[in-house]
């Protein structure tokens, strides 16, 4: 039987989910100001652009995870796979699960730290960098490369590009 606790839960969490629904489906049009009742043009005021370069270098690199990761999971469902390639396999997964995290807090840290929108690739070799600035200097790719290399005990590869 359901008490009060559940038939409160279950209707306020309807009343919830039917707000939201019928705020996504809202048109536009409704959610900005009137514009009969203002004589100003209402328009948007934040506008986000990234470089072309950026966006299709992580296209790329998200295309080819994906790649990797469906040929992983294969591998793991598959029944005729032994137990050390699932082993494998599973392993392969946390490690490229664990390399974009790293890849992203770096881009992150190039954001905060520099402003500057960045796209990172971490390879077995090194770490690469491609910043969208064209008006790159050798100091502040040094720069760049010293915070990078705070993140590790190890001496890295660091290479850092300036694209715009």
């Amino acid at each position: 039987m359901i008490n009060k606790k559940g038939v409160w839960f279950i209707t306020l969490f309807s009343l919830i989910l039917v707000l939201s629904v019928y705020y996504i489906t809202m048109p536009t049009e409704l959610l900005i100001s009137n514009k009969k009742n203002t004589d100003e043009k209402v328009e948007p005021t934040v506008q986000v652009e990234e470089s072309d370069i950026l966006v299709s270098l992580r296209v790329e690199a998200d295309e080819k995870m994906e790649k990797e990761l469906k040929e992983l999971k294969e591998v793991i469902s598959n029944a005729e796979s032994t137990v050390e390639e699932k082993n494998e396999a599973f392993e392969k997964i946390k490690s490229l699960n664990a390399n974009r995290s790293e890849e992203e807090s770096l881009e992150k840290k190039i954001q905060e730290t520099f402003k500057l929108d960045s796209f990172v690739k971490i390879e077995d070799s090194g770490i690469s960098v491609i910043v969208n600035n064209a008006e790159g200097s050798d100091e502040l790719a040094n720069n760049i490369m010293r915070s990078i290399q705070e993140n590790y005990d190890t001496k890295k590869s660091i290479a850092v590009k300036f694209q715009k």
